[in-house]
């Protein structure tokens, strides 16, 4: 595993920021946060650290031999090989025997490969980059360290946002540091780590306590609350940690796009795709989608692009036919609603919009969050058949539902709205914008303290997507 998060906090994190503030040569800057994001990941991954650097140094060279005019297209090629490759193999390969062993009968062993935290990650920013400078021969960079940096950055290294190359190259070598940024990037780090240990840790409690018991013993209420809370619980636990990563960035000068825009008050399951998951979207779209043709072959061109884009969209979030089936699902939905057979663009429809989307949105993270695809349907079906279940089983459920969960709840609805964002803006924008900011800084501080108050009195503290 990585830092504690109490040691990352008040030892690692201040003693990388002091570092870096002391330093005004940029070049010195680079090399301070290049250690520590090497330091934070080698900590609890001393074998794949080398995995990693192995891979940003080959990118780098494949990136050198993109930026030539001959050449230029093996050398991306030889890239994709290398990256997909090396997904495969500590990704996928059990998976691929397990399934080979299915179909056919056989045994053939089934290897037991440790996952590198992170890995989904940095490989599709090392694509990014041999792409980018493909596209473009200006991007191409001499110094390695600065590929280093870019793919390294420890703030989004394990879990993202993925960052795209072209969206930072200038960053690398010419960037703002000051106090406005500083106190703008920790007031977001904060609200970000509030979201993870105060909303999504209380509603996974309670999702990873419905998912713990067999389908038949889970009965209606109890499989609903399974379902909106793990609903919940990735998105804070995701939108959180995206929070830290963008806030740390803009505190060393990075300026990283937005990765979530209040995704659950979409309309359609094409704009919930707008809206959740940008970088990784976004990603598909410029890398995957765009080159098989995008929507400039058709309409059924369109849908046949969007089905791979989701297929891979859900096998890259895990080895698992669950995340198969949940990418499916969301492009399943979203073919429907580029035929019109779920008439989007009707004006009654809009009244309905959200319920349909939300439900569709649930019910794949049913599938997503189980750990085979018996048991995500049988919760589903527990949804809606009406199953009493088992009364010791729903009670044991319903225990998790105290007061503290209620209040999670409550800020989780909020804060899945707009209402705040709203709110601060007309307050920015009227004569009370300086009570405004130090409401924001006492809010800052009233969030830290009972964040670490809950890091250091629960030991339950999961990071949904170190594992992809």
């Amino acid at each position: 595993m990585t830092f504690s998060s109490v040691t990352f906090l008040f030892i690692f994190l201040p003693v990388t920021f002091i570092l870096y503030a002391l330093c005004a040569n940029i070049h010195l800057r680079n090399a301070i946060l290049v250690a520590a994001s090497i330091a934070f990941y080698a900590y609890g991954e001393p074998v794949a650290v080398m995995i990693m650097l192995i891979s940003i140094v080959l990118n780098y060279l494949f990136g050198r031999l993109a930026a030539r005019e001959k050449h230029d297209k093996a050398a991306v090629v030889f890239a994709v090989l290398l990256n997909i490759g090396l997904l495969i193999a500590y990704k996928y390969t059990g998976f691929f025997a397990e399934t080979f062993n299915n179909i056919t009968g056989l045994s053939v062993p089934v290897p037991h490969i440790r996952l590198p935290i992170g890995i989904s990650f940095f490989t599709f920013q090392g694509l990014s980059y041999v792409i980018d400078v493909y596209r473009n021969k200006d991007y191409v960079q001499k110094n390695l360290f600065s590929v280093l940096l870019y793919i390294s950055f420890f703030p989004q290294l394990i879990a993202g946002p993925i960052v795209r190359y072209e969206d930072i190259a200038s960053q690398l070598h010419e960037r703002e540091f000051s106090a406005d940024r500083v106190s703008r990037g920790l007031i977001r780090f904060i609200f970000g780590l509030g979201k993870k240990v105060l909303i999504a840790n209380q509603m996974g409690f309670v999702a990873d306590t419905v998912f713990k018991f067999a389908p038949e013993d889970i009965g209606i209420g109890a499989a609903w609350l399974g379902a909106v809370c793990y609903t919940l619980q990735i998105f804070f636990d995701f939108s959180g940690y995206s929070d830290m990563a963008i806030g740390l960035g803009c505190c060393f000068g990075f300026d990283f796009r937005e990765n979530f825009n209040y995704p659950f008050v979409s309309g359609t399951i094409q704009e919930f795709w707008r809206r959740w998951h940008i970088s990784l979207s976004t990603w598909f779209k410029e890398y995957v989608y765009i080159p098989l043709g995008g929507n400039r072959k058709g309409k059924t061109r369109t849908v046949v692009n969007k089905l791979v884009v989701f297929f891979l969209t859900g096998f890259w979030h895990g080895a698992n036919f669950t995340f198969i089936v949940w990418g499916m699902w969301h492009g399943l939905c979203q073919m429907l609603e580029t035929y019109q057979i779920i008439p989007t663009k009707k004006k009654w429809f809009k009244g309905i919009g959200h319920v349909y989307t939300m439900l569709v949105v649930i019910l794949g993270f049913v599938v997503f969050r189980a750990d085979t695809l018996s048991q995500g349907f049988g919760i589903i079906a527990d949804m809606f058949n009406g199953n009493a279940g088992s009364a010791s089983v729903n009670a044991q459920i319903f225990a998790c539902t105290n007061l503290l969960f209620i209040m999670s709840l409550f800020f989780a609805v909020i804060l899945s709205t707009p209402v705040f964002r709203l709110i601060k803006e007309k307050v920015s924008a009227s004569k009370f914008a300086a009570a405004g900011s130090y409401i924001a800084y006492a809010g800052s501080l009233l969030i830290f303290a009972l964040s670490i108050l809950s890091l250091v009195s629960s030991k339950y503290n999961p990071f949904i997507y170190f594992r992809f």
